[in-house]
């Protein structure tokens, strides 16, 4: 019985900690799909962490395999005959990973979450293109980016936004006579990542 709840407390345990590893990049999706740009960082402190998250989510997921799956003592084959409980099936364990795996790889497939926004713009007069790089903190993974790009797309006049979490940096190009750079920057503002810089 104890071997039991151990199993189903390390399952438990390597779920919650699939999720936190994730935990930075979730936000950004959720508030896209809410409509709240302002919570998207509220969880990027705990993008350092990731690697231990996904060290514990596997190590504890793994413990549980090898509880589920170690040959049974001698004295617990009276308790062989007895209906497994359901945390004790290879079901649960079989779910428990597979989700543990979505949520840990959810940095990299959060993208197909955004709607695609870019506008078409008709460029008037050429002198009014400007180019601008912003250092933006914050940005801790892909879903970051996304959601950057997203919202300064839905400013009139933007021609092109590139951005980068590893650089902490995004690029913007865009027609001076429909928007501008305060208006971009209050943008990114909104989605809970800040400018500090702008050049």
């Amino acid at each position: 019985m104890k071997t039991e709840n151990t199993s189903k407390n390390a399952a438990y345990t390597g779920l919650f900690a699939a999720i936190a590893a994730s935990s930075c990049c979730i936000p950004p999706v959720i508030a896209l799909i809410a409509g709240v740009g302002g919570s998207a960082s509220a969880l990027s402190w705990m993008e350092p962490f990731r690697p231990y998250l996904i060290g514990l989510a596997a190590i504890a997921i793994g413990y549980a395999w090898y509880a589920y799956l170690k040959p049974k003592k001698a004295d617990d084959c009276c308790e062989v005959d007895a209906k497994p409980k359901w945390y004790q099936t290879k079901g649960f364990l079989v779910g428990i990973t597979l989700f543990a795996t979505v949520s840990i790889a959810f940095p990299y497939y959060a993208h197909i979450f955004y709607p695609d926004n870019k506008k078409e713009v008709v460029i008037v007069n050429q002198s009014n293109i400007q180019t601008l790089n912003f250092d933006v903190k914050g940005m801790t993974c892909a879903s970051c980016e996304e959601h950057v790009k997203h919202a300064v797309n839905e400013l009139d006049g933007i021609v092109n936004v590139e951005a980068s979490f590893e650089t902490g940096n995004a690029e913007v190009k865009f027609d001076d006579t429909k928007t501008s750079k305060d208006e971009i920057v209050k943008a990114i503002d909104a989605t809970g990542y800040k400018v500090v810089n702008k050049k």
